[in-house]
Parts: structure tokens; sequence; C-alpha cells
């Protein structure tokens, strides 16, 4: 049987997971129709970070730490990633 405060917490949590998603869809669209390629470097690491809050904020609701190594991948991807294309648009190459 669920207490009001499990049932607050779960409608809290299905309520933010579902203003990430909504920022997902905006950050892709931002990166899909961005006025420059800067903009669209910035949506997509702010894409990653708002798809890490998701999976988070999921693992959290269902209580599970099974999508937690995503999490951290995806960190780690997405800060090499960002790195690696701002070091592409500033030198023109990658590795020196």
């Amino acid at each position: 049987m669920l207490t009001h405060t499990t049932l607050f917490l779960n409608v809290c949590l299905w309520i933010g997971a579902a203003f990430y998603l909504l920022a997902c869809l905006l950050n892709g669209y931002r990166v899909l129709i961005g006025p420059s390629l800067p903009d669209r470097i910035a949506a997509l690491d702010t894409l990653s970070i708002n798809a890490i809050g998701l999976i988070i904020l999921l693992c959290i609701a269902l209580q599970t730490r099974l999508y937690m190594d995503v999490a951290i991948l995806l960190a780690m991807f997405g800060f090499i990633s960002t790195a690696a294309i701002c070091k592409y648009v500033l030198r023109g190459f990658i590795i020196e």
C-alpha cells in the first residue's frame, strides 16, 4: 500500500522525468536546427546532461541500479565527445 509520502515522491519523479524528456526534445531540436556550429555543440552537451538526469530519475522511480552504469558511461562519452568536437572546430584536427 502506498503512503502519501511515496505517492508524492512518485508523482514528483514522473513530473521531473517529463520535464527532462521535454528538455531533451528541445535540445535535440537545437542540435538539428542550430543557427551556428557552437550553438549545436552546446546543445549536444546539454542534451547529454539532460539524458543523464533522465536516466537517474528513472532509476530512482523504478528502484533499480541497473541503468546507473549507463548514466556514468554517457557522462564520460559526453565529456570526451564535447572536448573532441571543440578541439576539431578550433584547430581543424583532433590528434596532434
